[in-house]
């Protein structure tokens, strides 16, 4: 059971989340605003309620996907206190956390008071750095929470094979979510991380290169279908784990594949069009905040499109 202001044991946490990702996707909940902007906690428990009754391998909440860069700390409270009420241990629930590390330790305590079982560390804000910054940043981190840390490489943060091998000696990071899609450099990072260290896919429409990771030794993902169709992330998903390629090639061209083509044509749209994919479905997400915008009428239009087409497939209807 989750037990708020705990010590979670970073090798449970670990294999929670090692059961949960051969279980199912990786889902991560959009988090719902009113038609004014302001938070909306009634429709962001609604929202968790239906990702858990879909069956994710774990919960993630606060992150990218939901716009954890435009969320304050109160709002980030509620946000994280919502998705731990409605998991009620029956799955991990990790936290976003990022910025500089002074930042994220504030996040750290505010998710460790509210019940989380990990923290998924966002790239840091805006400056490059080498690699010794890169890992003394996540020591910093890790010094002041006593939660597991998930790092998370992607924009200004690429670990070379040292730097992999110095964070994985930190007690609390436990793995490392991808989101270069290099995989030359993945699977030297996967060969020299220790035995039990986690990898992510977290690719945008990680389903895309879903066996490609695979192929590297990273076979679990993250799924931002999962925040509008569950019915078409659990087909995919059940299809690469029981090595049904014809499935799987059937929902990337009929579906994935033509999703990137409209996520591709705007900044912000592997969030605003997540978001506008779910208001589809009668979820009560609201719009996004500033700097992100709404697709455009004609994208919403392919999209609704889309999404009919791509939920026909797999036996279900918008």
């Amino acid at each position: 059971m989750v037990k708020v202001g705990g010590d979670p044991a970073p090798q449970d946490s670990a294999r929670r989340l090692r059961e949960g990702m051969a279980r199912g996707v990786l889902s991560f909940p959009l988090t719902a605003f009113h038609d004014d902007g302001t938070l909306d906690p009634d429709g962001f428990r609604a929202h968790a309620a239906d990702r858990l009754a879909a069956g994710p391998g774990a919960l993630f909440p606060a992150c990218g996907t939901g716009e954890f860069f435009s969320l304050d700390e109160d709002e980030y409270r509620t946000v994280v206190a919502v998705a731990v009420e409605e998991a009620a241990g029956r799955v991990p629930v990790v936290a976003g956390t990022g910025y500089g590390w002074a930042q994220a330790a504030r996040f750290a305590r505010i998710a460790e008071e509210a019940g989380a079982d990990a923290l998924l560390v966002l790239p840091h804000y805006l400056v490059d750095a080498p690699q010794d910054g890169l890992a003394a940043q996540l020591e910093q981190l890790a010094a002041r929470t006593r939660l597991p840390l998930i790092a998370y490489q992607r924009g200004p943060v690429a670990y070379t094979v040292d730097s992999l091998r110095r964070i994985a000696r930190i007690p609390n990071v436990i793995g490392l979510k991808d989101g270069h899609s290099d995989l030359d450099r993945l699977q030297r990072l996967t060969l020299a991380a220790p035995d039990g260290f986690l990898f992510f896919n977290g690719a945008a429409t990680a389903e895309i290169q879903a066996r490609a990771y695979a192929t590297v030794g990273v076979p679990a993902y993250s799924s931002a279908v999962h925040a509008f169709a569950p019915e078409i992330a659990g087909a995919f998903f059940a299809a690469l784990r029981d090595g049904d390629h014809g499935t799987a090639d059937k929902l990337l061209r009929a579906f994935y594949v033509p999703f990137v083509e409209i996520r591709d044509r705007a900044p912000g749209y592997a969030v605003s069009l997540v978001k506008a994919a779910a208001r589809l479905r009668g979820q009560r997400v609201g719009p996004v905040r500033a700097p992100l915008t709404e697709p455009s009428p004609a994208d919403l239009a392919g999209l609704e499109a889309l999404l009919t087409a791509g939920l026909d497939l797999v036996g279900a209807a918008l």
